[in-house]
């Protein structure tokens, strides 16, 4: 079978797209000698300005020789304007991407071996599926599934190239502290299997298996950042501590709205799975709440939710099963009628800092008193 003219890498994330990029760039450039026979470009641009600059800078690239007659490679990277967006739409745009793939048509790949990533991109367009038929061709991402699945699998390779594995418990846990931040996943990813690789395996083993307590005394929570104490303490309906906590956010300098923004987003999700627990569409074990049960849910009520696929506490069904389980297993789950009530304390309390905005830790304080006693 003869070799496919170029390598192309796209995705929804432009990490792991170009630790793709430069992995398969690496490859193509182990035996290339001379350094002037290796060459990067940016294909970032803000602009139609910048992708005429960009794509020029391509085309110069592929037609210069070799110093030495070897073979050259070239990696164009980070190209950004085959996205939805307003450059990519726009008709300059579209002609140089029409000029971009007439020139890669006659590429020769005996004499330059190219590799282009690009992140984000737009699947429909006809440029994308002609590398798709064309090039070497790799897409990174969920094609169309929800992002945790991604992360979720990106976090298991991590940990398997660093020899060690994640519990399904703790690779829950470490999802909702990080977020969807790829790059942050992968450096927990690697200083959790370092910890357990150094505590608990023998000296030459492959390492150990990193548990929940590691991921929740290890990993900060980035996701919703230091008001994570004082969210997770309401959602346990502790009130001491959840007082306790609104006390050293204010000390460290803090500011109010972040905190009732957590305390929304927890409480949205809670009245949703609270409406899906009374109907008897899911169930909530000891393991979390029922897959089977909450997949079928999802398919049937999904599309309600306009096709969103982006983690939000506005859709109950982006969320992981295991991290709903644990929001409403800390503490037994407050009837409907309590979870609106909240809400509306939050509401309350907003509109309250309003009128007080120099005694914010005493409005959330007297909002946690009224919830929570």
């Amino acid at each position: 079978m003869a070799a496919k003219p170029f390598v192309f890498i796209c995705g929804t994330d432009d990490f792991l797209v170009n630790r793709m990029g430069k992995e398969r760039y690496g490859v193509l450039t182990a035996d290339v000698a001379d350094e002037f026979s290796r060459e990067v470009l940016d294909g970032l641009a803000n602009n139609f300005s910048d992708v005429e600059t960009a794509v020029n800078r391509f085309r110069e690239a592929l037609q210069t020789i070799s110093l030495f007659g070897g073979k050259r490679v070239v990696w164009f990277k980070d190209v950004n304007f085959l996205a939805d967006s307003v450059t990519g739409r726009a008709e300059g745009t579209l002609r140089q991407v029409e000029e971009l793939q007439a020139m890669l048509t006659k590429v020769n790949p005996e004499e330059v071996a190219v590799v282009i990533t690009a992140a984000p991109v737009d699947r429909r367009r006809t440029f994308i599926k002609w590398c798709e038929t064309t090039a070497d061709y790799t897409f990174i991402g969920d094609d169309g599934q929800a992002g945790a699945s991604m992360l979720e699998q990106v976090a298991l390779d991590e940990a398997a190239g660093q020899g060690a594995t994640i519990a399904p418990d703790a690779l829950a846990l470490l999802l909702a502290k990080i977020g969807s931040n790829t790059r942050l996943l992968v450096e927990e990813v690697h200083k959790l299997s370092t910890f357990v690789g150094g505590s608990s395996a023998k000296p030459g083993s492959e390492g150990g298996i990193i548990e929940e307590r590691d991921v929740e005394e290890l990993t900060p929570n980035f996701a919703e950042g230091d008001f994570f104490e004082a969210a997770d303490a309401f959602g346990r309906g502790d009130l001491p501590r959840t007082l306790a906590a609104l006390r050293r956010h204010f000390f460290a300098g803090g500011d109010a709205r972040p905190v009732i923004i957590a305390l929304q987003n927890r409480n949205r999700l809670l009245i949703q799975l609270r409406v899906l627990l009374d109907s008897g569409e899911v169930r909530l074990g000891a393991r979390g709440v029922d897959k089977t049960g909450f997949d079928r849910a999802a398919a049937e009520y999904a599309p309600c939710f306009a096709g969103s696929v982006e983690k939000s506490s506005f859709n109950v069904f982006t969320q992981n099963p295991w991290y709903l389980g644990k929001l409403a297993g800390t503490a037994k789950l407050p009837s409907l009628r309590r979870l609106i009530d909240n809400q509306q304390e939050f509401i309350a309390a907003f509109e309250e800092l309003i009128r007080r905005p120099a005694e914010q830790e005493e409005v959330l304080r007297e909002m946690a008193v009224r919830c929570l006693t």
